[in-house]
């Protein structure tokens, strides 16, 4: 694991408790990306017990928020973080909470996979909920890396992704609904896979939300509620700022 390229610390204390506080993140991140696999597994091999089996772990979740949010508000409270120290534990905080959301929708999923698991399955099976999931899984994955490596510009490229999660969610949503349409017996099912293809959605959203946390972590500026565009300028000024210390680095040698 990258080390945290933030301010260097007198304290060695601080730097380890900042480190172990941002990898425990990441651990969250893992437990949230196996849950979502597990419960889009379900759903794709009608596992009904494995469906209540993830629904009923998603306790595990909320229990690793809880700690490490104690844990940041004590560093908080002890240590009176400022300026990139201050942005990465206000990060981590909003971080967790977009974890936890996630949890609650992969824990949806596999309820509601325990109840397609009960009744019949469409002839081509849950094709598109499974490329969808896949997709919201991959932007997940690669917007916790991005926190990992503090890569502006990796979650900048993750945020793009939402509007193609966007697109595949219509398209699922209009699906069920000519189903329903032209058999009402498939109401049950199109219904419950419209909500399946919703909660993936939202891990989409959660996905983008975490993006723009590491965006205002490296960048220093909030670009929650603004465009693509917006974002890239932020990005891209940093860019510029990285570039321009490297350039006074090289002639202070």
């Amino acid at each position: 694991m990258d080390k945290l390229h933030l301010t260097h610390h007198i304290s060695q204390q601080f730097n380890e408790e900042l480190e172990d506080l941002r990898n425990r993140v990441l651990t969250m991140g893992g437990v949230v990306e196996h849950q979502i696999a597990e419960a889009t597994r379900a759903l794709v091999d009608a596992n009904g017990r494995l469906g209540e089996e993830i629904a009923r772990s998603d306790y595990r979740v909320n229990s690793m928020e809880v700690a490490i949010d104690e844990e940041a508000t004590r560093i908080l409270a002890r240590r009176q973080p400022a300026a990139s120290d201050l942005r990465l534990i206000i990060s981590i905080i909003k971080t967790i909470t977009d974890l936890e959301r996630i949890g609650d929708e992969a824990e949806k999923i596999a309820r509601l996979a325990a109840q397609l698991a009960e009744i019949d399955r469409p002839a081509q099976g849950y094709v598109e909920l499974e490329h969808l999931a896949g997709t919201v899984r991959k932007m997940l994955h690669e917007a916790l890396d991005a926190f990992a490596r503090l890569d502006a510009e990796a979650a900048l490229r993750v945020a793009r992704t939402d509007n193609r999660v966007d697109h595949m969610y219509d398209s699922i949503a209009r699906q069920s609904i000519t189903f329903m349409m032209e058999d009402p017996r498939t109401i049950r099912r199109a219904l419950d896979t419209m909500w399946c293809a919703r909660a993936l959605e939202r891990i989409g959203d959660h996905a983008s939300n975490i993006c723009e946390y590491v965006i205002f972590l490296v960048g220093g500026k909030d670009v929650r509620h603004t465009t693509i565009e917006q974002m890239e300028e932020v990005v891209g000024a940093e860019r510029a700022a990285r570039g321009e210390a490297r350039e006074e680095s090289g002639e202070a040698e």
